[in-house]
């Protein structure tokens, strides 16, 4: 344990670990995108695609050793049995920093397949790690504003087509979708602006859980439902890499995906629309008290 190091140190030594790790193990991983686009079969898209996932499972396993080097991370942990790393999932969870990604990949690392996170477009730029996360099959989404649809209809649904395009990649394959239904980061500001009836949460965004759910419902085993809180407040990602989060609580529920809601056009059903849009709505104000209900179990320290 190098915890004994100043914070500063600590950063630049888990800076470089990252970078280094990021480094050796993207170069084979494009090697072998290489080879994925020039072998279009699917014996080698087989093998391929079990490279990748191996050299993505590898990379967050390094992480999550230096992780635990430069830090004294008390992890507390609820409601992870159960879930099977031959299944489909869908997960979603509240979003208040970017470490955030890390602590749901340091968790679910080998106990369900690589998380694939549903990204914004612009990501795509991000040296090296956005070549990373395209050669690996995430999706990126582009949104667009009401005032843009409006003038540009037939760009309505294209983040539903995206949707359906990635999902039908691992349709015969276990995987881990993810997406942060608040689609971005909480905020104060953000949360005053949206004039958001949770406390600690931001509306929730539905569409983007519906698009999955129609395009691999049938396939998908359940929705795991994740609730993240920091009782030292939202960290940084530079507070992660100084070894400066203490305490990181991580909840787990699954949750029976209802029939009714797979394989339904969010888009095109209004009753379908309104009715999920209710039942978000409804996870989220039980994700509002059970953050309430952490706040006083692990107060700020």
């Amino acid at each position: 344990m190098l915890d004994f190091l100043p914070a500063p140190l600590r950063g630049v030594i888990a800076s470089l670990f990252l970078a280094i790790n990021t480094i050796v193990c993207c170069t084979p991983l494009f090697v072998v995108a290489i080879f994925k686009l020039c072998l279009p079969f699917k014996p080698a898209q087989r093998v391929t695609d079990e490279l990748m996932r191996h050299i993505h499972q590898a990379w967050v396993g390094n992480n999550k050793r230096w992780m635990d080097l430069l830090s004294k991370t008390r992890w507390h942990i609820k409601g992870l049995d159960g879930l099977d790393y031959e299944h489909s999932y869908l997960v979603t969870s509240n979003h208040q920093s970017w470490v955030d990604i890390m602590v749901l990949q340091y968790v679910l690392n080998k106990r369900i397949r690589p998380l694939k996170f549903f990204l914004k477009q612009e990501l795509i730029w991000v040296p090296v790690i956005g070549l990373a996360w395209w050669a690996l099959g995430f999706p990126f989404m582009k949104r667009y504003s009401k005032a843009y649809l409006a003038k540009h209809p037939e760009k309505k649904g294209a983040d539903l087509a995206t949707t359906r395009r990635t999902c039908a990649k691992f349709k015969n394959q276990p995987v881990g979708i993810f997406n942060f239904v608040e689609g971005t980061r909480f905020t104060e500001g953000k949360h005053a602006e949206q004039q958001s009836p949770f406390r600690y949460l931001l509306k929730p965004k539905a569409g983007g859980i519906a698009f999955v759910l129609d395009a691999m419902g049938e396939q998908l085993k359940s929705i795991v439902n994740v609730t993240i809180h920091y009782p030292g407040g939202r960290p940084g990602y530079w507070d992660l890499l100084c070894g400066n989060v203490r305490d990181v609580v991580v909840v787990f529920e699954e949750l029976e995906i209802p029939a009714e809601f797979i394989g339904k056009n969010y888009d095109q059903d209004p009753a379908y629309k309104l009715a999920f849009q209710s039942w978000i709505n409804q996870l989220w104000e039980d994700k509002d008290r059970l953050l309430g209900e952490l706040h006083r179990q692990y107060p700020a320290q």
